[in-house]
Parts: C-alpha cells; sequence; structure tokens
C-alpha cells in the first residue's frame, strides 16, 4: 500500500507540474501572438512601406532643387525640405534617385513614399497621384546661345527644342509646337549639352537650374521672358492617404515656422 500511495503521489506530482509547464508554456505562447499581432498592428498602422524611413523619389540632376555631392550624397532645396519632413515624421530619410520619367510610378507602385523632384502639379498627374500644398513657384525659362535669333517663347516655332524627358518643359513644347520639333533628354544637363553641341536650337527648362547651367556653360544666355510659370508640390500614392495628411500636416508647419523660406534663400540668392 505504502509503494502504491508513494506512485500515487508521484504520477500526482508529475501531472502537476507538467500542467504547470504547460500552463507557463501557453502563457509565453499567448504573450508572443500577443506581441506579434501587436506587432503586425502597428506594421499595418506605418505610414511607410519601409519602417522607419521615408523614400524619396528624384532625379538628382535639377540644381538647386536636388543634386549630388561629391562624396555621392544628396543635397538641394527638396532634400533638406525632405530632410526636416522626415524628422517631424519620427523617420529616416532614403534618397530614391532616378530617371524623372520614373518619379512618379516609383510613388504609384510603392517603391517609394513621396515624390519631390522640381514636381510641377498639373491635372494629368493628379489623375496618378495626391499632391500636397505648393512648397514652391517654378518658372520655364530658356537657354540659348549668345547671338541666337530666338528672344522669347514665339520664336520657337520652327526651331529644335531640348527638353529633359517627363518635365512640364517638354509636355508645354510639345503641346505648343508638336513633338517633333521636341527632342527629350534623360536629364537637363544633357539637354543643354546638345545646345552647346548645336543639335537643338534652345533649351526649356525650370528657371533656377537653367542659371546653373547658364552659369557653367559660357556661350550661353537665359532669356528674360518666362516661357510658363508653375506651382511645385510632393507627390504621394493615392492609395496612402494618411501619408498625404501627415506630409502636408508637417510641411505646412515648415512653411509656417519659416524653415521652407529659409532652406529656399540658402539656394536661390535674391537678386
Amino acid at each position: 500500500m505504502k509503494k502504491l500511495a508513494k506512485l500515487t503521489l508521484v504520477l500526482a506530482l508529475a501531472f502537476a507540474m507538467a500542467f504547470t509547464f504547460a500552463a507557463c508554456g501557453g502563457g509565453s505562447s499567448s504573450e508572443d501572438a500577443a506581441s506579434s499581432a501587436a506587432s503586425g498592428s502597428a506594421a499595418g498602422a506605418s505610414l511607410t512601406a519601409t519602417e522607419g524611413e521615408l523614400h524619396m523619389a528624384t532625379n538628382a540632376a535639377f540644381p538647386p532643387y536636388e543634386m549630388t555631392t561629391d562624396d555621392g550624397g544628396f543635397e538641394g532645396i527638396d532634400v533638406e525640405i525632405a530632410t526636416e519632413l522626415a524628422k517631424k515624421l519620427d523617420l529616416e530619410l532614403v534618397v530614391d534617385d532616378m530617371d524623372f520619367a520614373a518619379v512618379l510610378t516609383a510613388v504609384q507602385s510603392g517603391k517609394s513614399d513621396i515624390a519631390m523632384a522640381g514636381l510641377t502639379v498639373t491635372e494629368e498627374r493628379k489623375k496618378n497621384v495626391d499632391f500636397t500644398d505648393t512648397y514652391a513657384k517654378g518658372v520655364q525659362s530658356i537657354i540659348v546661345k549668345e547671338g541666337s535669333d530666338i528672344k522669347g517663347p514665339d520664336d520657337l516655332k520652327g526651331k529644335k527644342i531640348g527638353c529633359q524627358e517627363g518635365t512640364t518643359g517638354y509636355i508645354y513644347c510639345a503641346d505648343d509646337f508638336g513633338e517633333d520639333s521636341v527632342n527629350s533628354y534623360n536629364n537637363g544637363a544633357t539637354a543643354v549639352q546638345a545646345l552647346v553641341g548645336d543639335k537643338v536650337d534652345a533649351v526649356v527648362i525650370d528657371n533656377n537650374p537653367a542659371k546653373e547651367f547658364v552659369k557653367a556653360n559660357d556661350g550661353l544666355i537665359l532669356l528674360d521672358t518666362a516661357y510658363a510659370e508653375e506651382d511645385y508640390a510632393i507627390g504621394v500614392s493615392k492609395d496612402n492617404p494618411e501619408l498625404t495628411k501627415a506630409v502636408n500636416d508637417a510641411l505646412k508647419e515648415l512653411i509656417e515656422d519659416g524653415t521652407v523660406d529659409k532652406i529656399v534663400q540658402k539656394y536661390i540668392k535674391a537678386e
């Protein structure tokens, strides 16, 4: 009887210990599941495609808005504004450099979170992405060689015009003078070199990079008459209205506290 009682006690203790370990294990699994669910929920609620990062699609050949540095980094008006936006959102800015024509597509596909590339708001683009409020004004200007008979926009008729592909400059010129009259290039610098090499008669591009290109190339001048005036804003996927609102709210704060104006004045000196 004593052996049987002892055996019964051992079995009871073993069963109790097994139950205790199972309970502990079950509790741990439940906590892990809850933690995992919470983590998944947090990830699902994230505004950006990559946790902790704000990816900016741009074409870093558009001074002074975006350009590369000697050490392979990026700088410019858009880059600095985007950096401040990322700070406001507790994110780290990552610059995705690409051809300008791919910038909006990168946002639409979710590869990048925002598009900042001296991006003009147009009705056609608004069909594909949402835009924030305007943060800068752009002017499309005309670059020609010294001694050119082109004195203003009307004189572009019958001429060969160079533009950066996908830009409003290209769109405007193609609409006004026909696509056969416009040569498109991957970036503004290449279009300007085409002008230097007499492959085109004029280049239509944003006024601020136009100044930089004229400064860097002897024999080129910038016409006083503007070709067109436009607004710059930030493009965000239509599938992410929460990010659009968050970026726009942060942008408003940066405009109101003078940060945006300070950044613009750093790169564009008052004349």
